[in-house]
C-alpha cells in the first residue's frame, strides 16, 4: 500500500516518528509546508520521505493551501491520501477535490471536540469533504461525536493523531541532572509546564501554587503571548527568583526538559469555543516517568486515566493541594511515574498508533 500523508503538524520533527512507524506497514510519502508561521521547520532527517511544499497563507490553520498539490499526487500515485486536517479546513477541501478528480480515496482527521456553528464558507467546505472522503479519523471519542452530529456517516476510527516514541521519551537521569544544574534548581521540587504560554492553558494558576510552597521552582518550557504577564505575576507574588521560562524549545530537546521536572501540570481552562483536545505533553511526560497533574478540561482526564492526578478547572486551591501532596510524597511520585509510563507503552506509542491507523487504511481500501 502506498499512502500520501499531508500534514502541517509534521513541521515538528518529533512527530515524524509516526511516519517511521507507519513504514513498518506501508509505503509513506509526506507533504509538509516548507514554512509555517515564521517558525523554522525542523530539518528533514536522513531516511525521511518528506517533500517540503510551498503554501499560501501558511500559519493559518484553516485557511492555508498548497501550491501544486495535484502534481505531488500525480507523481506519488498513492492508493490513499491521508489529509491530516479538520474536514472544514480549506486545505482539506482542496486536496479532497484533487483526489476526487483522480478517483483516489482520501481520509481526513478531526480534533474538534465542541459542536459549534462553523461560519461560512467552512460549513460548505465541510459538506464537500463529507461527500468526497472515503473515511475519517477522530482523535478522541468527543471529536467522533461531533463529526457524527455534523452529519458524517462514513467509516470513522478513533485514533490519536500522534503517539510518542518511548525510546526518545524515556527516564533519563543524566539529562535530569544536566538541565536542573542549568536552571539552578538544586534540590528544589521542580513543577513544570510545557507548551504555549496562552491564557486558555491556565498557566497563571501555577503562580499561586508555587508561591504557597517555598521549596518549589516553576519551570515553564515554551513561549507565547502570556509570557510577560506571567513573569509580572511572579514578581508581584515574590517568586520571580523561582520561575524559569525557556522560550521556544526544539521538539527533539523536549525529553531533556521533561526529565528535569518532578511533576508536570497541564491546568487547561475550557472556554466558549475551546476545550483541551488531547494534551499531548501529558503523554510525553508520562513516557519520561514524570508524574502529571491535569485539570478536568476536555480530554485530559481520559488521557491521564488512573496514572496521574486531576483537579477541577480553575481551582487554584485544589491545584496547590495536589502539588503539595506530590512534593511531600516521593513514593507516590514513583508509583505514578511507573503507572504513567506503563499506560503510554500500552496505548500511546507511535507503533501502537501506526498499527491502528494502517488497519483503518486497509478497512477503507478493502471496502471500495
Amino acid at each position: 500500500m502506498k499512502v500520501l500523508y499531508v500534514s502541517k503538524a509534521l513541521v515538528t520533527g518529533a512527530y515524524r516518528d509516526k511516519l517511521r512507524a507507519l513504514e513498518a506497514h506501508c509505503e509513506v510519502l509526506a507533504i509538509v509546508p516548507s514554512a509555517w508561521n515564521g517558525t523554522a521547520v525542523d530539518p528533514v532527517q536522513s531516511g525521511e520521505r518528506i517533500e517540503l511544499a510551498d503554501t499560501v497563507l501558511h500559519g493559518h490553520n484553516h485557511f492555508h493551501l498548497y501550491r501544486d498539490v495535484g502534481n505531488f499526487i500525480d507523481r506519488a500515485r498513492p492508493d490513499l491520501v491521508h489529509i491530516d486536517e479538520e474536514p472544514y479546513s480549506a486545505v482539506t477541501a482542496q486536496i479532497a477535490r484533487h483526489c476526487r478528480r483522480r478517483s483516489t480515496p482520501c481520509c481526513f482527521f478531526a480534533w474538534q471536540n465542541i459542536r459549534k456553528r462553523i461560519p461560512p464558507p467552512f460549513g460548505i467546505l465541510r459538506s464537500y469533504v463529507f461527500r468526497t472522503a472515503r473515511g475519517g479519523i477522530a482523535g478522541t471519542a468527543a471529536a467522533a461525536e461531533v463529526l457524527r452530529g455534523w452529519g458524517w456517516g462514513g467509516p470513522l476510527a478513533i485514533i490519536p493523531q500522534f503517539g510518542v516514541d518511548p525510546e526518545r521519551f524515556r527516564p533519563d537521569g543524566m539529562a535530569r541532572a544536566r538541565i536542573r544544574e542549568r536552571i539552578g534548581a538544586g534540590n528544589r521540587f521542580v513543577l513544570g509546564y510545557a507548551g504555549r504560554l496562552v491564557a486558555e492553558k491556565g498557566v497563571h494558576l501555577l503562580i499561586p501554587a508555587v508561591a504557597s510552597h517555598r521549596n518549589v521552582t516553576l519551570l515553564l518550557v515554551g513561549d507565547g503571548p502570556e509570557r510577560e504577564r506571567l513573569l509580572e505575576a511572579a514578581r508581584r507574588a515574590g517568586i520571580a527568583d523561582r520561575v524559569r521560562v525557556t522560550g521556544h524549545i526544539a521538539s527533539y530537546e523536549m525529553p531533556e526538559w521533561l526529565n528535569a521536572m518532578d511533576t508536570l501540570v497541564l491546568p487547561s481552562l475550557t472556554g466558549r469555543g475551546w476545550m483541551e483536545q488531547f494534551g499531548r505533553v501529558l503523554v510525553e511526560a508520562m513516557a519520561c516517568g514524570v508524574p502529571v497533574i491535569g485539570s478536568r478540561s476536555g480530554e485530559i482526564p481520559a488521557v491521564i486515566g488512573g496514572a496521574g492526578v486531576t483537579v477541577a478547572e480553575g481551582d487554584a486551591v485544589a491545584l496547590s493541594g495536589a502539588v503539595a501532596h506530590l512534593e511531600a510524597s516521593p513514593a507516590e511520585r514513583k508509583n505514578l511515574a511507573a503507572r504513567g509510563r506503563a499506560r503510554v507503552q500500552t496505548q500511546f506509542t507511535q507503533a501502537h498508533i501506526a498499527q491502528r491507523t494502517y488497519g483503518f487504511y486497509r478497512e477503507l481500501l478493502e471496502a471500495a
